[in-house]
């Protein structure tokens, strides 16, 4: 199983980056896709997350500027992110999660299964 995510890189406030994350190897239908980030000397925080049946959740930060969602078609799974802040600098990182229920995402980061190698982002002027 792999997760590659991209997309990443530095911005100034106020601007706009898509991520995506590519998985292979496992049936992307079946999995609830996360994404996390994690700031220098900080711990992994969630970021939002989307079940494998499209339903969607976000931290209460990210609440209206981020988007969350998923093509199955592609397996890959997007996080547009939008009014990018300085504290939204980090590490992103896409999980999938195996689930039974379309309807189930999952909030816990040790409810995943897999986890990419995260792509840098940094905004800053």
């Amino acid at each position: 199983v792999q997760l590659v995510e991209s997309g990443g890189g530095l911005v100034q406030p106020g601007g706009s980056l898509r991520l995506s994350c590519a998985a292979s190897g496992l049936t992307f239908g079946s999995y609830a896709m996360g994404w996390y980030r994690q700031a220098p000397g900080k711990e992994r925080e969630l970021v939002a997350v989307i079940s494998s049946g499209g339903s969607t959740y976000y931290a209460d930060s990210r609440k209206g500027r981020f988007t969350v969602s998923r093509d199955n078609a592609k397996n890959t799974v997007y996080l547009q992110m939008n009014s990018l802040k300085p504290e939204d600098t980090a590490v992103y990182y896409c999980a999938a999660g195996v689930t039974v229920n379309s309807g189930t995402y999952l909030l816990r980061p040790d409810s995943y299964d897999y986890w990419g190698q995260g792509t840098q982002v940094t905004v800053s002027s």
